[in-house]
């Protein structure tokens, strides 16, 4: 998984750490896609190519996947490990804004995005673009983050709940989760799936390398809390870990919808 160090959100290690703590979720989006052999799809918000690599296995050697990610050199990543894998000649990275995808309508068989959302400013917008591309009967699944139900087992509960807090406002849209099913709704999508798959993590060094390393800053410089605040619960939840009793959970949500 993680070791002590810190992550970005947009590091290719963080992004990797996601996707071996995440990847019966991931599994879970592509049963979502209805995927079958010859299928052209997308993947909005690429990064490095974890999921455009393996949607291709299941869409085979007919089938062709496309994925776009707004930082160059995550595509360029992406574009890398395709070729190594491989699979270069039906696997294409772009860099494009998910609010306005490079591609005519109606293009795709499915479409899906994970973690991307929560990064935002206008989920809805990007929502009815991954709409636009779809072709009638084809599949749209979004994976995101329930920041609002993170938690942490600690005696000092208002400073866990002011660090939860913290976590959703870290991103642009960090509540856009649990919109999901209104935004869903709101586009006339049929079939619509809700799945909230809880992931839960005993080890300490995980949470902090992955999540409290990227909050704590920022819940710091706003004034949520104080360093001596930070450090008494430093304190607790390494306490907690060396007894092997450390403890947290955060929902994900996902989302499903067929294209009328």
């Amino acid at each position: 998984m993680a070791d002590e160090q810190s992550y970005h959100m947009g590091d290719t290690r963080y992004l990797e750490t996601a996707a071996q703590f995440l990847r019966d979720e991931k599994q879970l989006t592509y049963t979502a896609m209805h995927l079958q052999p010859g299928q052209r799809v997308l993947d909005v918000g690429c990064g490095p190519g974890v999921d455009t690599i393996a949607l291709a296995e299941l869409v085979g050697e007919s089938g062709s996947v496309d994925g776009v990610d707004t930082d160059p050199t995550l595509v360029a990543e992406a574009e890398r490990r395709a070729s190594a894998a491989g699979v270069h000649d039906r696997v294409q990275h772009h860099v494009a804004d998910a609010l306005a995808l490079p591609f005519d309508g109606q293009t795709f068989d499915a479409v899906r995005s994970e973690r991307l959302f929560q990064h935002l400013s206008d989920p809805r917008a990007a929502l009815a673009e991954m709409l636009r591309v779809t072709r009638p009967g084809g599949w749209i699944v979004v994976l995101e983050t329930d920041y609002s139900s993170s938690t942490i087992d600690s005696d000092q509960i208002d400073l866990e709940r002011r660090l939860a807090l913290a976590a959703a406002q870290s991103v642009r849209s960090g509540y856009v989760a649990r919109q999901l099913y209104r935004l869903f709704t709101d586009q006339g999508l049929s079939g619509i799936s809700v799945t909230v798959r809880p992931v839960t993590s005993t080890r300490y060094a995980v949470v902090r390398g992955a999540s409290l390393d990227l909050i704590e800053p920022g819940a710091l410089a706003s004034g949520i809390v104080t360093e001596e605040q930070l450090h008494a619960w430093h304190a607790e939840l390494e306490r907690a870990d060396a007894r092997n009793a450390f403890f947290a959970c955060i929902n994900m949500m996902l989302v499903s919808g067929c294209k009328p």
